[in-house]
């Protein structure tokens, strides 16, 4: 007779299955992790210092450290990387008001999710595989970036570790399919492979598969988005487009001298209109002005910069009718992006109205996301609207509705072939923002015309690719004229939506009822 095998034992705590088959690291080697991983967090956190490689890295080193050593500790330290993290960027992106700064614990709360739900599921899977176990950290990552973006009224703007990545266009074409959260999967996914390399947790050689097969995913991800932006068809139908902003000396000459008459909104509502209608008139006729002179030069689409024009709410159809007049002059269809002041508060509607060539008015939109803290006013409904040129198809949002990638989804949903993306920003986020806009074309398969006020201009298209910028400070805020792709490219994003996001959330639950579940005992 043989004696009955041992049963198994159960399996591991957290910290002690990640250091199972090697001996645990020491306090020196977990401190150097994190003292590797803050660092190199700092240029991923999509700001003008930023490293593309950086992503890829930190949490490399991060993972471990988070994996060890006393829970409550640990993760006091993840934490205060991800908000150190969060004012690094505020700082960068020169928007340290106090109730902004407040929003950094929130925001950084949000950076070390991932790293928590990892410590608490990867290791318990890693018993039943390696590959499912490095695995959790990119889902988490995607899980917890979905639902910023999808809940939170600071959407995509800050957080989402794939817009890193936005001068790689052939990873960027990924997010054609799974949105921006693909390209935050994989860099997530090859991040929490290295880290178990760095850690030394298990032999090397229960990695390598596992290695090989991120490796090939990222391979294939490569190749096609190569092959997608190789192949791509070179644009038969375009539309001459010219993106205006107010002047840099405009901007000092008229528009600053204008607002030191009042000291608030409530003050310009309140003010003489006449007297408010004569200070607004120089900037809106500078406006009109470019209007003109880039429809006599062969533009057929002419976009105002976000809150370009002024007026009170009883002057803003005298605006709008001498916009009338010049598109009827010119045949020209003008897009006005305006400040609309209005007696009761908030006191200011911020609008884009699209004008047609028979002095039609196609659209009005108000901006549905407001900045938090820094644009006190009302939301518009969100609903994209369309209008059908002889052109194409246009659509619009404004300025940081391109962070909230919901509501440019409704632009490819519907078809647009053109969506017009008036925007006023400053030096701070200039290059950070027009960045990020490249992945909404990508995800809709549209062209993209952005004219921004003290920021960067651009016209991109559907496949990411810029085909004209300008910035506001060096070129002291000239038209960027292009010729614009009309056809659409047919996207998957802009059919199923977010679904490789909420694929992400299905597999996380799952990973964590897995890693609940006991080992089933087995005979030696």
């Amino acid at each position: 007779m043989t004696a009955p095998a041992a049963p198994a034992a159960d399996p591991p705590s957290a910290p002690a299955a990640e250091t199972a088959a090697g001996r645990p690291p020491t306090r020196r080697r977990r401190y150097l992790w994190l003292l590797a991983g803050g660092g190199l967090s700092l240029f991923a956190v999509h700001t003008d210092l930023d490293v593309a490689l950086a992503a890829w890295l930190y949490p490399m080193f991060l993972l471990p450290f988070a994996r060890t050593g006393r829970p409550v500790a640990t993760m006091a330290w993840i934490w205060a990387v991800g908000v150190a993290g969060v004012v690094f960027w505020m700082w960068r992106a020169d928007v340290t008001s106090p109730p902004l700064l407040a929003i950094a614990v929130a925001l950084g709360t949000a950076q070390a999710v991932p790293f928590l739900l990892d410590r608490l599921i990867a290791s318990r899977l890693a018993t039943r595989s390696v590959l499912l176990s490095t695995l959790v950290f990119p889902v988490a990552k995607v899980a917890t970036e979905f639902a910023q973006t999808s809940l939170s009224p600071i959407g995509s703007i800050i957080g989402v570790l794939g817009t890193t990545q936005h001068g790689t266009l052939p990873l960027v074409q990924v997010a054609s399919v799974t949105g921006v959260y693909g390209v935050s999967f994989l860099v997530a996914w090859a991040a929490a492979v290295g880290a178990r390399v760095l850690a030394d947790g298990r032999p090397r050689r229960a990695v390598l598969p596992s290695a090989a097969v991120c490796a090939g995913v990222l391979g294939c991800v490569l190749l096609a988005g190569g092959a997608r932006l190789a192949l791509a068809p070179t644009a038969e139908d375009t539309v001459r487009t010219a993106a205006i902003t107010l002047s840099e000396a405009g901007y000092e000459e008229k528009l600053s001298p204008a607002f030191e008459e009042y000291g608030s909104l409530e003050e310009i509502v309140g003010a003489d209109p006449e007297q408010v209608r004569r200070d607004f008139a120089p900037i809106n006729q500078e406006l009109l002005d470019a209007t003109v002179r880039e429809a006599e030069a062969g533009a057929e689409l002419v976009v105002w910069s976000e809150s370009a024009g002024f007026a009170l709410e009883e002057h803003r159809d005298d605006l709008l009718d001498r916009v009338r007049e010049v598109a009827r002059d010119h045949g020209v269809h003008v897009e006005v992006g305006m400040s609309v002041y209005i007696d009761a508060a908030p006191y200011m509607r911020n609008q884009a109205v699209l004008i047609t060539p028979e002095g039609e008015t196609a659209w009005t939109y108000d901006k549905a996301h407001p900045i938090p803290v820094l644009e006190p006013y009302d939301a518009g409904s969100g609903e994209t609207p369309f209008h059908d040129a002889p052109f194409g198809r246009l659509a619009t949002a404004i300025c940081y509705d391109v962070d909230f990638p919901a509501t440019l989804r409704q632009a490819a949903a519907g078809g647009a072939d053109i969506v017009l993306l008036p925007s006023n920003e400053w030096d701070g986020i200039k290059r950070m923002h027009m960045e990020k806009a490249v992945f909404r074309t990508v995800e809709g398969g549209f062209s993209l015309v952005r004219p921004v006020g003290r920021g960067i201009s651009t016209v991109v298209d559907p496949h990411g690719r810029t085909l004209a910028a300008g910035d506001y400070f060096a070129s002291g805020g000239a038209s960027v004229v292009a010729e614009v792709p009309v056809a659409r490219t047919a996207t998957v994003y802009g059919a199923v939506g977010d679904l490789f996001a909420w694929s992400c959330v299905a597999a996380l639950a799952a990973a964590a009822a897995l890693a609940a579940a006991p080992v089933g005992r087995r005979r030696r």
